[in-house]
């Protein structure tokens, strides 16, 4: 009984996750609401407006941590479960948090790409304080290469309770053996990182596109940085092969169902975002233009109301318990069956 509850939980954490997210992501389009818009003359000039922190980001950031930090807690608890007494559910629960790991990797390493062009292509960031600048745009882009490299060595590199990691190897070939696979996947996203932050260093500092040499520099540091990690990735290769499992009958069968259930929830997931999104953007109201104006004007913030959450807001919330609920009932219901 013990084991069956402890695999619901392991499935429920990413789902968890997953809720977490999409209310940091509607909290952080909220709070943008309230940023000051850029705003032009008669004749299309910016006029000056001060720039501050876009505290957003960071609020998107946290979503995608939690996203991870829940997936990496239901994926121990799965292994646990996979290496006292194996089975189809825990399977599953292992298939299903490593699906939201990869996720939440792909997420922040977008999440640190995407940084790097909104602050490459906005001029205007450029005129902020040094402090704001370097809070705005390099603490995240830092903080989620970090994110994306933890992730990685926690999920997928130092795991000791994973059955289908030999253990017969020696302590200390099986240390060097992690660290050479942390390496081999740690490399290439650190050198990345690198240097894209020496891009943006570059680009404040002379305050003009890069010059075709710095882009050479950027595309040499990435290149080493995935040399070395091929380099690690080969030592770990020459490593002695795990035994190949055997083959069990109806075993694409439960994978086909597990994906159909996954993309069924990713799509209504989807959905869920699109109308939250929709739904914040809402409260903005744009002012009727009057002619002669010769300057634009700021968009009017209307506060959240009954109307506007039971319109807009509550069929997002609807959706968004439609996939998690769908998924984890799909997932618990056929592995009852199983059993039965």
């Amino acid at each position: 009984m013990s084991e069956s509850r402890n695999a619901n939980r392991a499935i429920q954490l990413p789902l968890i996750g997953l809720v977490f997210l999409w209310a940091m992501m509607m909290l952080a389009q909220f709070v943008d609401l309230y940023r000051q818009m850029p705003m032009y003359d008669k004749n299309g000039e910016q006029l000056p407006y001060e720039v501050t922190l876009q505290w957003s980001v960071y609020l998107i950031l946290i979503g995608i941590t939690g996203v991870a930090i829940a997936s990496l807690l239901g994926q121990r608890i799965a292994l646990a479960l996979r290496t006292e007494a194996d089975s189809p559910l825990a399977q599953s629960a292992h298939r299903f948090n490593n699906l939201f790991l990869i996720l939440s990797l792909v997420g922040g390493a977008v999440f640190a790409i995407g940084n790097f062009l909104v602050a490459f292509n906005n001029y205007d960031s450029r005129d902020a304080s040094p402090l704001i600048r370097i809070f705005g745009v390099y603490v995240p882009i830092v903080l989620a290469t970090a994110l994306v490299v933890a992730v990685i060595l926690f999920a997928f590199v130092f795991r000791k309770d994973a059955p289908d990691i030999s253990h017969e190897e020696k302590d200390e070939e099986r240390a060097r053996l992690q660290r050479a696979v942390g390496l081999a996947y740690a490399s290439p996203i650190i050198g990345t990182a690198i240097a894209i932050i020496f891009g943006l260093v570059v680009y404040d500092t002379t305050r003009t596109d890069l010059d075709v040499w710095i882009w050479v520099i950027i595309q040499a540091i990435i290149a080493t940085s995935i040399i070395v990690g091929t380099r690690f990735a080969a030592q770990a290769r020459s490593a002695k092969p795990l035994q190949p499992k055997p083959r069990r009958t109806g075993t694409a069968a439960v994978n086909l169902n597990l994906v159909l259930s996954i993309v069924f929830g990713a799509v209504v997931t989807i959905m869920a975002f699109s109308f939250g999104f929709a739904a914040i953007e809402n409260l903005r109201e744009w002012p009727q233009w009057v002619e002669g104006d010769p300057y634009s004007q700021q968009p009017i913030i209307n506060g959240p109301s009954l109307s506007w959450f039971l319109e807009s807001m509550l069929p997002a919330l609807v959706l968004l318990a439609l996939a998690t609920f769908g998924i984890y009932r799909t997932m618990i219901s056929r592995h009852k069956v199983n059993n039965a």
